[in-house]
């Protein structure tokens, strides 16, 4: 991909495509360079691997207290410097389940159903126990990874992650995995850009 970026006739070979011999990539990116986020997990390694590249690092966090993620987070950081990269080139971004209603109440009664059915099926394979409310309400708390509650209740929640954190640039909410309706979505897409947005600029 970084070659892909850089370079408009490619020279590459790999396992799950055939190789490129100097075919032209298109189309070309408006940006220059095109914005590339490395998307992390758990793994020290992919957090150094993101530094050593000093891409901008998207985390993962799909359960537990984000908080933990900050060794992790400063590897990153350190890896970048140490590779000669500047602290403003080394970004942040969190990606989350969440999902905003007008009350707290609202948004967990509407997001919990489909949400625990994605993920207890998801468990099934990977040896996780189903999703119980208790659990889900338990994530929603103030150190819980989902960002889910009030407008009010979520612009706290991430503010609070990002200085936990060092201090994200970015946060992205995943809501498809509760199945909602399209119009649901819509209007909470509509909260997050008129409500929260504006909020967590501010704070």
């Amino acid at each position: 991909m970084l070659t892909i970026r850089e370079n408009e006739y490619v020279h590459w070979s790999g396992t799950h495509r055939p190789a490129l011999t100097g075919q032209g990539v298109y189309p070309r990116p408006m940006q220059n360079p095109l914005p590339i986020w490395l998307g992390v997990g758990g793994t020290p390694q992919s957090f150094a691997r993101a530094g050593a590249l000093g891409l901008p690092l998207m985390v993962a966090i799909i359960g537990g207290e984000p908080r933990r993620f900050r060794p992790l987070i400063d590897l990153y950081r350190e890896t970048g410097r140490r590779h000669g990269y500047a602290a403003d080139r080394l970004t942040v971004g969190v990606h989350a389940p969440g999902y905003v209603a007008e009350t707290t109440q609202e948004a967990a009664d509407v997001f919990f159903p489909g949400f625990a059915r994605a993920v207890t099926d998801v468990g099934k394979e990977r040896g996780w126990p189903a999703m119980t409310r208790a659990a889900f309400d338990a994530q929603r708390g103030p150190q819980g990874a989902l960002l889910i509650g009030s407008p009010d209740e979520v612009v706290e929640k991430i503010v609070r992650h990002s200085e936990a954190l060092g201090g994200i640039s970015r946060i992205s909410f995943q809501m498809n995995a509760a199945s909602l309706p399209h119009a649901t979505l819509m209007t909470a897409i509509e909260t997050i850009g008129t409500r929260v947005a504006p909020l967590v600029r501010d704070a």
